[in-house]
């Protein structure tokens, strides 16, 4: 059967609460302690769990490891997902060595570059390959995820060649917004716009 579809800032919500559970020593746990220690209501806290079907106890409040637990049933996959990550430069580098062997339901299965030094050769411990042999290795390997990482000239070409392999879900770390076709899901992140806004709300704090 399939699950239900969570609002994507819920998710990112469970996410980040179920890292933050994992830190906790403590056997149970409030919804207004939660609001606080992810700068949330705990109206939003109580809404996002009623959202994906749990609930604590008035008197205690929620069972860490049981929330814990029902988080995972709810937002990781059934099955594991195989990733890659495509230049392995200062960026893909980072992000290999912090996503490598991060989640048991998530796997960074292979990398991909142009770069000879670097092909055949494991990079941030995962194996890279030629940037030519994407096609095949996505089919053979069934990677279901794209990291992009490269320059913003190789964005698109790279995009249109995980979409025509059968990439279903892209991360784009690159400097360019990219379009993609409604059966692939995208998520960006823009290094160079999360830094000049907050540079430019620092202009409204007062000391």
């Amino acid at each position: 059967m399939m699950k239900k579809t969570l609002p994507e800032k819920t998710v990112e919500r469970l996410s980040l609460l179920r890292r933050l559970l994992l830190t906790r020593h403590t056997s149970h746990i409030y919804s207004h302690e939660i609001g606080k220690l992810m700068n949330q209501t705990s109206v939003q806290i109580r809404r996002d769990l009623m959202l994906m079907g749990y609930s604590g106890s008035p008197g205690k409040g929620y069972e860490v490891k049981t929330l814990i637990n029902a988080i995972g049933k709810v937002i990781d996959p059934e099955e594991t997902l195989y990733a890659a990550i495509i230049g392995m430069g200062n960026l893909g580098n980072a992000i290999g060595k912090y996503l490598l062997h991060k989640r048991e339901h998530l796997k960074i299965l292979a990398s991909f570059d142009n770069d000879e030094r670097k092909v055949n050769n494991c990079v941030s411990g995962i194996k890279c390959y030629h940037i030519s042999q994407l096609p095949q290795v996505v089919g053979d390997y069934g990677i279901s995820i794209g990291i992009i990482t490269v320059p913003e000239q190789a964005a698109n070409e790279i995009k249109d060649l995980l979409v025509s392999s059968g990439i279903k879900g892209i991360l784009n770390f690159s400097p360019v917004p990219l379009q993609v076709p409604a059966h692939v899901y995208l998520t960006e992140y823009d290094m160079v716009t999360s830094i000049e806004k907050t540079a430019y709300f620092i202009k409204s704090l007062h000391y």
